[in-house]
């Protein structure tokens, strides 16, 4: 068995970018911090901040592009993945993102503010070996049923 899930609750650092690929699919990327705070032996009180890259594609990606801005708290659930590439000097470079399946935006303004708004990215077709599961969630927004 094999699992690959991040779920992550943090702040973006800066305002989604959306390309489009020469496919025409969207893809937004963006930034989130998240923060650890500890209280270390003598008392004081510490803080280490992880950034992570984000990548989201089609629906989700134009969801992100027009509601997220630098600052809004976010959910973010996905997989991990890492590209590599050679840069024009030669060197091989790394990067490590989480692909998102699902956003909550946790502090929408101009909103209530106990509002959540969820959405998540459908699932790849499955070949057909397995029947699908139906989603048991009905308070779950599902991409497809968004009307914009």
């Amino acid at each position: 068995m094999n699992l690959n899930k991040a779920m992550i609750i943090g702040n973006l650092t800066r305002d989604p970018e959306t390309k489009t690929t020469p496919s025409g699919q969207t893809v937004t990327t963006f930034g989130v911090a998240t923060n650890l705070i500890w209280t270390d032996a003598s008392g004081e009180k510490q803080t280490k901040a992880e950034f992570h890259n984000i990548v989201a594609w089609r629906k989700l990606g134009e969801i992100c592009a027009q509601y997220l801005k630098k600052g809004n708290k976010v959910y973010i659930e996905g997989r991990i993945q890492t590209r590599d590439w050679e840069g024009q000097d030669g060197v091989k470079r790394y990067r490590t993102e989480i692909i998102a399946e699902n956003m909550i935006m946790l502090d929408t303004k101009g909103t209530n503010s106990g509002a959540n708004n969820e959405y998540s990215q459908p699932a790849p077709k499955d070949d057909g070996s397995q029947p699908s599961k139906p989603d048991s969630s009905e308070d779950e927004i599902q991409v497809e049923n968004i009307p914009f």
